[in-house]
């Protein structure tokens, strides 16, 4: 799935939903278009890891990347940056 601009408050359950409505094996989450990623962003890739064990592979955005990494999440194996 490819998500670009702010994810926020008012959009991370929509994709947090989108995702988990969409049956796979395996899920991509492109966040390389991301301008804004805020706690309920977090969130919404941390339930998505929960949900996809070794099976979530999250493209963060320059932006993304910076707040995971403040958040403590920068070393998670589902994170690729570029």
């Amino acid at each position: 799935m490819v998500v670009t601009g702010e994810v926020d408050m008012a959009t991370a359950d929509t994709m947090l939903d989108t995702v988990l409505r969409e049956p796979a094996g395996r899920v991509t989450l492109d966040l390389r278009a991301v301008t804004f990623f805020d706690s309920a962003a977090i969130h919404a890739v941390v339930r998505l890891a929960g949900h996809y064990p070794d099976a979530l592979t999250v493209l963060p955005s320059r932006q993304v990347s910076r707040v995971l990494e403040i958040a403590g999440l920068g070393t998670q194996p589902w994170l690729h940056p570029a």
